[in-house]
């Protein structure tokens, strides 16, 4: 399944080269965080609020939420020979806060610690009120481990493990091809997964989660 996909439909859309412009200063932030780790949790570099809090990046998030959306957190992920894995599908259930923000809040829990985040699993409403956009630092051909999204699958709310399977199964798979520079935007509780990559390259993607409401007191969102 690869036709193009229709954000009230699916869940998802292409915008090609949207983030083009900011690859020259993606790729040096980049080049300046740790190479050995496969997943680095971005927070407190001073490059990031200007690359994302405006500018063609953040247009795309407030298409969905509006001019009040702001990043919460992000991700850079680099799938190489030495840092190389598959994902299951899954749905992203949890969010980060400031640590200073961890407390007992209705609904809010189980708590977790990751790169020494602190992240909290929200009310569904929550996450399904956020948007994820996945920025392409390298080309993500079939053979490069692009994400794999199950269509509307954000729909059926948290699913629970045993049901994820047939709901993929319902959905399709669509495997979200693209170009350096590129930008997939997401619900962020749509079901998706990742193969390995193969071959010796890069797959550098920044992915920035987005929300537009603020938690419950005392939490706070992480941000960048």
């Amino acid at each position: 399944m690869n036709t193009p996909l229709d954000w009230s439909r699916d869940g998802a859309t292409h915008h090609p080269a949207a983030a083009a412009g900011l690859l020259p200063a993606l790729h040096q932030h980049a080049a300046d965080l740790p190479q050995e780790r496969a997943g680095l949790r971005l927070h407190g570099h001073p490059a990031l609020p200007a690359l994302l809090a405006t500018g063609p990046v953040h247009n795309i998030a407030a298409q969905r939420l509006g001019q009040a959306a702001q990043p919460v957190r992000a991700i850079l992920f680099d799938k190489t020979p030495a840092t190389n894995w598959s994902l299951g599908w899954h749905q992203d259930r949890t969010i980060a806060v400031r640590a200073r923000a961890r407390a007992d809040v209705p609904g809010y829990g189980p708590w977790s610690t990751k790169q020494g985040i602190a992240h909290v699993e929200p009310p569904f409403a929550i996450t399904a009120a956020m948007v994820t956009l996945r920025l392409h630092l390298d080309d993500t051909p079939a053979d490069n481990a692009p994400l794999l999204i199950a269509p509307g699958s954000h729909r059926f709310g948290r699913i629970a493990e045993d049901a994820i399977a047939d709901t993929v199964a319902r959905c399709g798979t669509y495997a979200c091809l693209a170009s350096a520079g590129d930008v997939w935007g997401y619900a962020t509780p749509i079901l998706h997964a990742s193969a390995a990559a193969q071959g010796e390259r890069h797959r550098r993607v920044l992915q920035v989660d987005y929300a537009a409401t603020a938690l419950p007191e005392p939490l706070v969102w992480l941000g960048l």
